[in-house]
Formats: structure tokens, C-alpha cells, sequence
């Protein structure tokens, strides 16, 4: 008795097996072209779109660049990005950086002020700080003025200018403790 109920589940398993694969068949035919079939190769790495002449595109959001919500800022590229879901690039703008880089990683905002005087002198707003460089605090702000010239190179300068608009974009994604990751 026990051969012939090990060949009925065997032969159940094979008949189980049968009717699932043919329903995923039937299920996968029949999807809606509205919901878009994935293609037969799929990326999880965002790609720099090309720009005209097939030199890289300077706004694309760069490749090493972490996961997840977060501001991405560029050092070589003087830019940053604000990174929101599902790794959707919701803004990125060029910036004046100050004369002190932050080292390549990955950071937390620490403290935000909404206005200040910077340390250049510069009446600035919306302020948003993320590391320490030899006591020089790291941040973004834009100036009152609407400046984004470049600071004196003989000043220890930590600020990352931003226009009034971007300062306003980045003020409002930016919070306590949101993740900054910073690239070459």
C-alpha cells in the first residue's frame, strides 16, 4: 500500500506542477500591453543618458552615486541632485562650491538653520549642514542676494551655493538626518 500512495502523490505533484506552469502560460499571454512587459533584459544601475556627440550627459545622475532617498553632491561636477523614490531624480542644479571639499561618502544631515551670516561675510538662508572638515562645517545654503560667485581662495570656506529656488528645493527635501552621499 505504501508504493501505490507514493505513486498517487507522485502523480499529483506532476499534475500540481503541470497546472501551475500552465496558468502562469495563460497569465503572462494575457497581460495588458497598458501594463508594459518587462523587457528580456532588465538594469537595476541607472544609466547616464548621452548627450548629443556621445559625451555624457553633465546632469545625469552619477552611477555611484548609493540607493534610496538622498542628496547626491558632485564635487568634480559642482552639482547636486535630490534623489527622491524608486531613485527618481526630482531636481539637480549646479552649485558654487566653497574652498573646503567634504571627503567621497556617504553622510547625514546634522543641524539646519533658516537664516544665518556666512562665514564669508554673506547673509545666506536655508542652510543645511552634513559633516565637519577640520572644524569647518559642510554645507548647503544660498545667499540672500541671490549670489553664487565664487569665495575668496585664501578663506577656509565650507558653504555649497546654491541659487535662491535650489536653496528653497533643497531646504524643503533636506531634513535631519536625511542622507547626503558625496562623489568625486
Amino acid at each position: 500500500m505504501a508504493r501505490s500512495s507514493s505513486g498517487i502523490v507522485a502523480g499529483l505533484t506532476v499534475a500540481a506542477i503541470a497546472a501551475v506552469g500552465f496558468l502562469a502560460f495563460q497569465a503572462s499571454a494575457n497581460v495588458p500591453d497598458s501594463l508594459g512587459k518587462p523587457s528580456k533584459t532588465v538594469s537595476t544601475t541607472p544609466t547616464a543618458p548621452k548627450a548629443p556627440h556621445g559625451k555624457k550627459d553633465p546632469a545625469a545622475l552619477p552611477a555611484p552615486s548609493g540607493a534610496g532617498v538622498r542628496v547626491v553632491y558632485s564635487t568634480g561636477g559642482d552639482r547636486v541632485w535630490l534623489v527622491g523614490a524608486g531613485n527618481k531624480v526630482r531636481r539637480t542644479f549646479k552649485v558654487t562650491p566653497g574652498t573646503v571639499d567634504p571627503a567621497v561618502g556617504t553622510y547625514a544631515v546634522t543641524s539646519r538653520t533658516g537664516a544665518a551670516s556666512g562665514s564669508d561675510g554673506t547673509q545666506i538662508e536655508h542652510v543645511v549642514r552634513f559633516t565637519l572638515v577640520n572644524g569647518i562645517a559642510i554645507g548647503f545654503s544660498a545667499a540672500v542676494n541671490g549670489s553664487t560667485d565664487a569665495p575668496d581662495p585664501e578663506k577656509k570656506l565650507g558653504g555649497i551655493r546654491a541659487s535662491r529656488a535650489d536653496g528653497d528645493a533643497m531646504w524643503a527635501f533636506a531634513t535631519v538626518g536625511a542622507k547626503v552621499v558625496v562623489v568625486k
